[in-house]
Parts: C-alpha cells; structure tokens; sequence
C-alpha cells in the first residue's frame, strides 16, 4: 500500500466534511427537481467509480500486514463503501402507489 503522502487526518476530515456539506446543501436546492436530483446521484456515482477504480486500487496494500490492517479498519468502520442503485421495480413500485393516490 503506498502511503507515501502522510496527510493530517483532521484536516482531511475537515475537509471531507465540507464536501458532504456542500453535496447536501446542494440535494436540498435540487429538492422537487427530479432530474437535478437524478443528475448528482449519477454525478456521485461516477467519482465512487473513478475514486474506487483509479486511487484506490492503485493504492491497495501490497504485503499480508497491511492488508489485514486495512480489512480491519473496513469491518470497525461499517464495511465497503457501495452506492446501491434503485432497482426498476423499485421505482415502479413509487410510481403505482402514487398514481393510486391521485386516483
């Protein structure tokens, strides 16, 4: 795993902070927008995969100690990350009931 960039965890933390703030910011403006909303869940998609697919593995450990270290963080800190997409049923299922409430 190369770490070779020690960074101070605050100020990642920090800044990782004012990104989640920014995005939800931004979710409460595209509220009752569909396609704003539709636009930055395909937007967050993207950099998971880009993030998830470049960086990160680029960065995987490369011995069995680091390795387990880094299992071990995943399963204290609540597991892999995902971004789970609505299944088409799913959205079907919404759109029925609420065309049964119109009704």
């Amino acid at each position: 795993m190369s770490n070779t960039k020690s960074s101070n965890p605050d100020k990642l933390s920090y800044k990782l902070q004012e990104i989640a703030e920014a995005i939800h910011q931004y979710s409460v403006l595209c509220q009752g927008d569909i396609l704003s909303v539709l636009a930055l869940l395909r937007q967050l998609e993207k950099l998971h995969r880009e993030i998830r697919d470049g960086i990160f593995q680029e960065t995987l450990p490369d011995n069995r100690q680091a390795l387990y270290s880094l299992l071990k963080d995943i399963e204290a800190e609540g597991g892999w990350p995902y971004i789970e997409r609505m299944r088409l049923q799913d959205l079907m299922v919404n759109l029925e009931t609420i065309a049964e409430e119109d009704s």
